[in-house]
């Protein structure tokens, strides 16, 4: 892999500590500002939503830069809205800093996965993409874990003011290590790449992509108060499960991008299968807290896993598509990382304790299995239509 795209994970390791690190924050934000716990935890909702809306909204815009100076650009927003959401007292302002914050991130990222993959070929595309991915996931191992102790040790905003630090040598990356290059003028129309979004494969692989990630953040979001209220941890232990879960997450996409490029139909079906049942039985044992632990553990590794090789496959998909294939794949993704935590706040503010978001996530990758195997048996019956080896059948 090209040393530069392990620079441009650096960029993304700062990004995914700031999507990711309110799980460990939300109980702190939801005291200080006077909201309530589901509030403060649509916060990572806030965050998802502008990811949907600036996916494909800021590659379009990004056709008219380089891609340095998209990246440069989107970077620079980044960090000021994070000073601004460090020092804001009002929790209207802090939703808004996130919405702008998740923008820029969208428009970085749908940018650095186009980037990323080619550097190095669609024959690698799985590979390169589960390298960038390793900033989202070393995210969870290093960043998110230091964001809680930060926020219990000097408040929620230190966790704002690291991120924003975090972002200064991610601008110096990728000021010396992407080229400069020229704007996508030679690219496909943007019309005509909005056109493969009629590609029923690349919808079903959004789709499940979308099923996958709120699965993943249903549970994540409220990880904090599982574990304290549920399986009966003190709240020092919230940063060891955070990191659990982190280097969960770097392994299932170390593994899943050594898969994602030979066998992503194994992947995506075994370790579907293998989540959803993951799910059920982390709800049925999070009251114990050597299983929990193990299980978030695993439940890290199938899930980022498994998201990966979704993201790689909609990127071939949709090649055809080679500035918005990036965003494509991003905003659906997000839209799970939206959906998923409104769905776990609705389920505790329903009453249902701190236990259901977890069944929500079983149920959701349940349904992500159905649709992908009525997907499959519709390719099989269509006349002259053979499914491709990569398809998750």
């Amino acid at each position: 892999m090209p040393f530069a795209l392990f620079l441009l994970g650096v960029a993304v390791f700062a990004q995914g500590t700031s999507e990711f690190m309110l799980s460990g924050l939300v109980p702190d934000i939801a005291r200080d500002l006077g909201v309530s716990v589901p509030s403060a935890g649509a916060l990572t909702s806030a965050f998802a939503l502008g990811m949907v809306a600036g996916a494909p909204l800021m590659a379009g815009l990004a056709r008219r830069w380089s891609r340095r100076g998209a990246l440069l650009g989107f970077l620079a927003v980044f960090l000021a809205v994070h000073v601004v959401g460090a020092v804001t007292d009002c929790f209207t302002v802090l939703v808004a800093t996130r919405v702008v914050g998740a923008l820029a991130n969208a428009g970085f990222l749908a940018v650095a996965l186009v980037t990323a993959v080619g550097m190095v070929g669609p024959e690698a595309g799985g590979r390169a993409t589960s390298t960038l991915l390793g900033g989202v996931t070393l995210a969870c191992v290093v960043g998110v874990p230091a964001g809680a102790l930060l926020g219990q040790l000097w408040g929620w905003r230190a966790a704002f003011w690291a991120v924003a630090l975090l972002s200064l040598p991610a601008v110096v990356a990728v000021a010396r290590s992407v080229p400069a290059g020229a704007a996508d003028s030679g690219r496909p129309s943007l019309r005509a790449e909005l056109r493969s979004l009629r590609n029923p494969r690349l919808r079903v692989a959004l789709l499940l992509g979308a099923l996958v990630n709120a699965a993943t953040f249903c549970t994540f979001t409220y990880l904090a108060p599982l574990v304290t209220q549920v399986t009966g941890l003190g709240s020092g232990w919230v940063p060891v499960v955070l990191a659990l879960f982190g280097a969960g997450s770097f392994l299932g996409v170390a593994v899943g991008g050594r898969l994602a490029d030979r066998r992503p139909g194994a992947v995506l079906t075994g370790g579907g299968g293998a989540l959803c049942l993951g799910w059920a039985a982390f709800a049925l044992a999070a009251g114990t807290p050597a299983v929990a632990l193990g299980l978030v553990l695993v439940q890290g590794a199938l899930s980022f896993g498994v998201g990966s090789t979704l993201i790689s496959q909609a990127l071939r998909t949709a090649s055809d598509a080679p500035t918005l294939s990036g965003g494509f794949a991003t905003a659906a993704f997000n839209v799970g990382a939206a959906l998923g935590p409104w769905l776990g706040g609705t389920a505790i503010g329903a009453g249902l304790g701190y236990r259901s978001p977890v069944w929500v996530s079983a149920a959701l990758v349940a349904v992500a299995l159905l649709t992908a195997g009525l997907a499959a048996r519709r390719n099989r019956r269509a006349p002259g239509c053979r499914t491709r080896a990569s398809w998750p059948a």
